[in-house]
């Protein structure tokens, strides 16, 4: 949850309802709807000063809205699958998105230009983070991690180690460590610099490996959640 420097008594939802949304942290009262996306609104980023939103869409494009009106005074087109993640640079001039069509583009906030394209990933990018003026970082269904130099689009390394997709990166305060959150139930510490995996970190599964074949009495919604819980149901023949 993002809570702007301008405005810190909001914070902002996006929904597969086509819209955004701005609201009060205190009263919880629904401020402001956002209208113009024509498909799910995936994923909302508050600039550093917190006067302009951005807004990625299935649509396939990028919304700025300018918090004080609601009104969306720019949208920017260039990616041709959904777009996933959105991020402002810490000096709020850039604009970075990820999206299916296996891309993360750069984005001049004045004029709404594409001033980049970052090509490396083979799957859908699902998120994009920058971790200072010139760094990206982007989390893909291709199981890594890819920090980018945004000033020559080059990608500086890939970290690798993640055996399902990954949903979401983010860099620590300091900026010395990537987390990685993956849909193989770990999350992955990474060492920015040397590219090395410090720690994986798992929750437990109170049920791993309990084998619940031939257990009476069990609904299938209770099967489902002991399965979720680490059970298995494994018939013998």
């Amino acid at each position: 949850m993002c809570y702007p420097a301008k405005f810190p008594w909001q914070t902002t939802s996006s929904s597969d309802d086509q819209t955004v949304k701005l609201w009060d942290v205190h009263s919880g009262q629904c401020l402001k709807t956002l209208q113009g996306h024509s498909n799910w609104v995936r994923s909302v980023a508050f600039s550093p000063d917190g006067g302009t939103l951005v807004s990625t869409s299935c649509d396939q494009t990028l919304r700025l809205w300018d918090v004080s009106t609601g009104r969306c005074f720019a949208t920017m087109y260039g990616h041709t699958d959904w777009v996933w993640s959105v991020a402002f640079s810490p000096d709020g001039n850039t604009i970075a998105s990820s999206s299916g069509d296996q891309t993360v583009k750069l984005w001049n906030v004045s004029t709404g230009e594409c001033i980049g394209t970052l090509r490396g990933h083979t799957n859908c990018v699902h998120s994009v983070i920058f971790l200072d003026g010139g760094t990206v970082a982007s989390g893909s269904s291709d199981q890594t991690v890819k920090l980018w130099d945004i000033s020559t689009n080059r990608c500086l390394s890939t970290l690798s180690g993640h055996s399902k997709l990954i949903w979401s990166v983010a860099f620590s305060p300091q900026g010395k460590t990537l987390a990685s959150g993956s849909e193989d139930e770990t999350i992955k510490l990474w060492d920015v610099k040397t590219g090395e995996c410090l720690k994986t970190l798992r929750s437990s599964r109170p049920y791993e490996s309990m084998n619940i074949a031939g257990v009476i009495g069990l609904t299938e919604a209770e099967k489902f959640a002991l399965k979720y819980l680490g059970a298995i149901e494994y018939k013998q023949n």
